[in-house]
């Protein structure tokens, strides 16, 4: 069993694969801004779960958050690289800069930022593991993803880059790319709490949910050392990738 890095731990993917880890017997450090939530989880998984507040977009919550870390575990065996955010559906020329901004600071700048705190450990071990939260939006373009896309592109091309900067190690990296996953705050943040426009995209659909991307991450951690899976994309079976939009003159 070892010791797991968790960002993004107070809600949705990274609550559900806390709480998979920790009933593996895992020791998990559970990340997040809302530590409200962070020691309501403590109180129910208990002593494998450490709390820990970090803002992951803001460099000197991470420094901080990472002195903790080095002052209480002696290492980290697997950083799950779950903090991440969509915010807005309109076109890119009606967007607005600020989600722009706070979106490339979470998802692309704070997982930099982790990994790099973590990776040189890992390297000086040669073992350990990183899994990242990319979407089938970093692969697959559609209407209103724009700079979400863009971010998950980022984190599709940044995992196989780590790959190839480790080959020759013993250290795992693998990019999880979701398609539509219902149960969590995804849509209702990006739809700027709108919650009936949030339960519309999941209408009359048996989406995936956040304990399928849980086992997804669980089972990955769990294979044998030499074997690396490099990306995994799921869907749920309402949800293709084949329906790319063709607008048609009147």
């Amino acid at each position: 069993m070892g010791i797991v890095l968790v960002t993004g731990a107070s809600a949705g993917f990274g609550e559900a694969i806390a709480r998979k880890l920790v009933s593996l017997g895992h020791t998990v450090i559970g990340a997040a801004r809302r530590t409200d939530r962070l020691s309501a989880l403590k109180d129910e998984l208990g002593t494998n779960f450490f709390p820990l507040a970090m803002d992951v977009s803001d460099q000197a919550s991470t420094d901080a958050a990472f002195e903790i870390i080095d002052r209480q575990f002696p290492h980290i065996d697997l950083l799950v690289n779950n903090a991440g955010l969509a915010l807005g559906v309109s076109p890119a020329h009606q967007s607005n800069m600020a989600d722009w901004e706070r979106m490339i600071a979470t998802n692309v700048t704070g997982l930099a930022r982790v990994t790099h705190k973590v990776l040189p450990g890992m390297v000086e071990r040669d073992a350990g593991q990183i899994i990242n939260l990319g979407s089938i939006a970093g692969v697959y373009a559609y209407p209103g993803g724009n700079v979400y896309g863009g971010t998950k592109a980022f984190v599709k091309q940044f995992t196989l880059n780590l790959r190839a900067d480790l080959a020759g190690s013993r250290i795992r990296v693998t990019d999880i790319e979701p398609g539509l996953c219902g149960g969590t705050e995804f849509s209702v943040v990006r739809l700027d709490g709108d919650a009936d426009k949030a339960a519309a995209v999941y209408q009359g659909v048996q989406p995936l949910t956040a304990q399928d991307i849980a086992d997804t991450v669980a089972w990955i951690a769990g294979l044998p050392a030499h074997v690396n899976v490099n990306t995994i994309e799921l869907m749920p079976v309402a949800q293709t990738f084949a329906g790319l939009k063709v607008t048609r003159d009147a």
